[in-house]
């Protein structure tokens, strides 16, 4: 087989492949061929064990690093490959066959390969596994092994190192051999006492040097280079270097100045003094957002390292007597990455193989290929021009650089089979005049060659007879004289085989529906009659259609059904018809000799659809221009439009009035009129047709009318009860739908009865609903006329009607007591009396104050209205209090009643006790002994239960008159809970907290119990949980 390089055209690979997802197709389908998508090659296309193919790794082999002094002195290199039949495997070390049977240390297991006492010298190397089976044989990637170890320092003594105060100084930790890398660290003095790195102090990881900048006293003493080995963690010290400090007349000396081959680039900027300050760029460009400075900003640290990270970087550092910098070049190198990779293929013996692999990586990769394992050619490309069975087997692309190689592996399979159908015999009804095809479809490969008879005569091609390029047989315009038996014979080198295709010409199937258009109302029902003609000899089957979409009768409410009169005819009914079963009906009838569509038009006429868009053209005070777009009428004209409008103060949408009136059908515009200023409003529009009202059009954007002239005076106006010398006028406010703008205000104009002039007020407030007058000059109850009227920014509003009002009034007389209780709860309820009371007494007042104490300290509180009994809470428990009560009307306040003594109750210290819990998830169930009163205590009326969560003041509140509750906490947070009783004196002591932590972990639940220490002994053990739950049991 000769390679060849040339541009002819790239055949499309086949069968499955074992890199990518692409996959392909071709027009002829030669025996057992298939196509399959690239990486399910491994499970698709293994589907049938009998199938054979090639070697398939699973599992390469990995870098690997073996630690000399492990106890374990074996390696075992990892390999397996999937395949039928099963593949066996070897093992190559730098491209040296392994040979297992003739080295003891070399054991195979599987397709392991396991060293016995690995050894640097022997072992080190790259390895490679090689999976072979009949099909062909495959490489796998290249594994290198390396061995783990750490020497030791010279013990050779080292000599110290002088160096003046101030300057700076470098100490040279030479380390012992290695592999692989190793960590450096200093050690000052003794261990563990570490060197930390900072502005002054830096430990280069590549050299392992420590660079002191600006040395001081305290840094005089004895200094060890560690190293450690990042694979095995061993470590070891190096022979001390001592530092002093030079004295004067003494030449300074140092260990660091007699190595001339040390180089110090970036970390010689810590000899500096003073310190230096470092700043890093980019030549042309800018330093990736993912670097890092480290070490008082000496090392700059590019994580994740890109080619596009790869220029040049310059380190610049300054201090007070001037500056240096130092420019290097980054340049980063990747190993292949793959563009394209071939793809498994099965090719007739003499086609063309035409395979290409492409891949990216710096430097620039080469390419070979591989035929089950040998070197086959050097180039990105692999052609067969004439493929033979020869030329099956395993093959790789291989492309490598310096820094790595990748494998592209595909298997070529060469098929050679005689041709096969897949069945002998087919029959095919076909109608008059239509057009027939005949396929004939062999497997073979080669391609086999076709020929077609008719009874024992050749068939040959003619105007209505054709012998298309894939070998179907076409018959043009067929007719009762082409039926008979026709035979496709496939033949090639490796035999034959025929089909035989038996063909029926019949009569043209016609269908008719009917009726072919019908119109109808909503709610109406018709029927749809389909009707078959046909040859006896065939079944047919129907299909009824809405819309060319096939109909669900059992979907649609019941709306249709299905009727089969005859063998021949179908029928379908559709009932109380609605205005979505308007469309194409059709009536697809099929035989198996072919197939005819009949379609009928129903139209449904119902209400009007919604009109368009609603525009507000113009608004006035009271009127708004409103235009619209017809709607559809659903087959039946629209006859007259209907105009609502909704606003803040209407209840839902209200009909307004129209000009003109009425709105007729063919309009698209009008004018609401009778609107009310300076309100916001919505309109909307309704088309109605003679069969009904249809659905409002969206609404308009809201809009609002102008402001005018208030046209509403206020109703009931009234007045009275006012103090002495005082006249009262009272009026129930103009809504704000009736405002009709903004300033809006009352008028109050009042004359005394048998006056001329009126005296006039303005009330500012919109919902005012009095006015007080006040003059010492008329007496009580003195007459006057009154009305009200109203205002806004436009203009004055009409005024109601005149009332007339008197005004008033005496003094009311003293209440008295009728009911105080001798010993009373701190919240108690009183009641007074007072037979004489006057006209108009309102509001007594109730003083109240401790025995001990003077009146004037004590507080006051009113009735509502003329109520003559009063709760007083927030009293003292177990205080005597004094109590008097003073009658109020318009006038003012009468003389106070005679006082009254009266004690409290006592308040509760008592808190309740035993209080058990239980917590499920979320949920509290709290249960308490109920709480019962002492002497001179007041009975307990409920509890209160209180509920914060831990760390915030705000309590929650649940009241209940049982010694029980349950409470419902929310998910994550721990929170705190308490008991207290209530009674008329108030609320009691509270109990011992309860501490509750909830969670957000749904799949746990947590069951938690509270037992008193007298039904421990008692606790029932026979306790079941649910999977995942906790108990928890506190005892009290």
């Amino acid at each position: 087989m000769k390679p060849d390089s040339s541009s002819s055209s790239l055949l499309r690979p086949r069968l499955r492949s074992r890199q990518d997802h692409s996959s392909f197709s071709q027009d002829w389908s030669p025996f057992s061929r298939q196509r399959l998508s690239a990486l399910s090659s491994q499970e698709d296309y293994r589907s049938e064990e009998s199938e054979e193919f090639g070697p398939v790794f699973i599992q390469e082999p990995d870098d690997a690093i073996f630690a000399l002094d492990s106890e374990d002195k074996k390696v075992m290199m990892s390999c397996e490959a999937r395949g039928n039949p099963a593949p066996t495997y070897s093992w190559l070390i730098n491209g040296t066959d392994v040979d297992v049977e003739a080295d003891f240390r070399y054991s195979l297991i599987d397709g392991n390969l396991i060293i016995n006492n690995a050894s640097e010298a022997i072992d080190f190397g790259k390895y490679q596994c090689r999976a072979e089976n009949s099909i062909g044989a495959v490489l796998s990637r290249e594994a290198l092994l390396q061995f783990a170890y750490l020497g030791v320092f010279s013990t050779r003594a080292r000599g110290g190192v002088s160096v003046r105060e101030g300057q700076g100084v470098v100490l040279i930790c030479t380390p012992p051999p290695h592999s692989p890398e190793i960590i450096y660290s200093w050690v000052f003095n003794e261990f563990p006492s570490f060197v930390a790195e900072d502005s002054r102090r830096f430990i280069s990881q590549e050299t392992g040097n420590l660079y002191i900048s600006k040395v001081q006293p305290s840094d005089v003493g004895s200094y060890i280079c560690l190293v450690k080995n990042t694979v095995t963690n061993a470590r070891v010290l190096s022979p001390p270097t001592p530092l002093t400090l030079k004295t004067d007349g003494e030449k300074a000396r140092s260990e660091a100045c007699t190595h001339s081959n040390v180089q110090m680039p970036l970390s010689s900027f810590f000899s500096f003094s003073p310190v230096p300050t470092i700043t890093w760029r980019k030549i042309n460009g800018n330093i990736p957002k993912k670097a890092r400075l480290r070490k008082s900003q000496a090392v700059l640290e590019i994580p994740n390292i890109q080619l596009e990270d790869s220029g040049s970087y310059e380190c610049k550092a300054e201090n007070s007597r001037g500056g240096t910098a130092f420019r290097g070049h980054l340049q980063v190198y990747t190993m292949p990455q793959w563009i394209s990779m071939i793809n498994d293929s099965q090719l007739d013996s003499g086609e063309q193989l035409q395979w290409e692999c492409r891949a990216t990586g710096k430097p620039r990769p080469t390419y070979r290929w591989l035929r089950n394992g040998e070197v086959e050619m050097l180039n990105g490309e692999l052609i067969i021009h004439r493929v033979q069975q020869a030329d099956s087997g395993m093959y790789q692309c291989v492309a490598e650089n310096k820094y790595g190689a990748i494998y592209s592996s595909a298997e070529l399979k060469i098929l050679a089979s005689a041709p096969m159908f897949n069945t002998n015999t087919v029959t095919i009804i076909a109608t008059m005049g239509k057009d027939i095809s005949l396929e004939c479809r062999p497997r073979a490969s080669p391609k086999p060659r076709i020929t077609w008879k008719k009874g024992e005569r050749r068939v040959q091609a003619n105007r209505r007879i054709m012998l298309l390029r894939n070998n179907t047989l076409r018959i043009v315009n067929s007719s009762r004289a082409d039926e008979g038996s026709y035979v496709c014979r496939a033949e090639n080198q490796f035999g034959s085989a025929e089909m035989t295709t038996t063909l029926l010409v019949k009569e043209a199937m016609k269908v008719e529906l009917s009726p072919k258009r019908v119109e109808v109302t909503v709610g109406e029902s018709v029927v749809l009659s389909c009707k078959a003609t046909h040859d006896p000899s065939l079944d047919v089957n129907f299909l009824w259609l809405l819309n060319n979409q096939p109909l669900n009768a059992q979907q649609d409410g019941g709306h249709f059904e299905y009727i089969r009169t005859q063998s021949s005819t179908a029928d379908l009914m559709i009932r109380s018809i609605l205005l979505k079963h308007a469309g194409k009906y059709g009536c697809r009838v099929q035989t198996s000799a072919d197939t005819v569509l009949a379609e009928a038009e129903l139209l449904v006429r119902g209400p009007p659809g919604p009109p368009g868009v609603v525009i507000v053209e113009e608004i006035t005070d009271t009127t708004a221009t409103l235009s619209w777009s017809h709607g559809v009428d659903n087959h039946s004209p629209i006859t007259t439009y209907n105009l609502q409008a909704r606003s803040p103060f209407s209840l839902g949408w209200q009909t307004v009035k129209t000009d003109p009136e009425p709105v007729t059908g063919d309009m698209e515009s009008a004018m609401a009129v009778e609107l009310n200023p300076w309100v916001e409003y919505e309109f909307r529009v309704v088309a109605t047709n003679s069969i009904g009202t249809g659905d409002p059009s969206t609404p308009s954007r809201a809009v609002r009318t102008k402001e005018a002239v208030p046209s509403v005076a206020p109703a009931n106006v009234s007045g009275g009860n006012g103090r002495r010398h005082e006249l009262v006028i009272s009026w129930e406010p103009v809504s704000e739908e009736f405002q009709n703008g903004e300033g809006f205000g009352y008028i109050v104009a009042f004359r005394a009865n048998g006056t001329r002039g009126w005296k006039e007020k303005m009330v500012t407030s919109a919902d005012s609903t009095t006015y007080k007058y006040r003059d010492e000059t008329f007496p009580p109850l003195t007459p006057f006329e009154v009305k009200v009227g109203v205002y806004n920014n436009k203009g004055d509003g009409p005024f109601s009607k005149v009332v007339t009002v008197s005004g008033r009034l005496s003094l009311p007389h003293s209440p008295s007591l009728i009911s105080v209780p001798q010993s009373l709860s701190p919240s108690a309820s009183l009641s007074e009396s007072n037979s004489e009371r006057p006209m108009l007494f309102i509001s007594p007042q109730v003083s109240y104050w401790k025995d001990m104490e003077q009146e004037e300290s004590g507080k006051k509180k009113r009735t509502v209205g003329n109520e003559t009994v009063i709760l007083l809470s927030g009293l003292d428990g177990n205080t005597a209090y004094l109590i008097t009560v003073k009658g109020f009307n318009s006038i003012g306040q009468g003389p106070p009643s005679a006082s009254v003594r009266a004690t409290t109750k006592k308040n509760r210290d008592q808190p309740p006790s035993n209080v058990m819990w239980i917590q499920e998830g979320n949920n509290v169930s709290l249960s308490w002994d109920p709480v019962k009163a002492m002497e001179n205590e007041s009975d307990v009326i409920g509890y209160k239960v209180l509920l914060r969560q831990e760390g915030r003041g705000h309590s929650q509140v649940m009241r209940t008159p049982n010694s029980a509750a349950v409470l419902v906490l929310p998910e994550g947070g721990t929170y705190i809970i308490e008991v207290r009783a209530v009674s008329e004196g108030g609320e009691g002591a509270a109990s011992s907290q309860i501490r509750v932590l909830t969670s957000s972990v749904t799949e746990v639940s947590v069951l938690t119990f509270s037992i008193r220490k007298d039904f421990f002994l008692n606790f029932n053990k026979s306790l079941h949980f649910l999977p995942n739950a906790y108990l928890y049991i506190l005892i009290n």
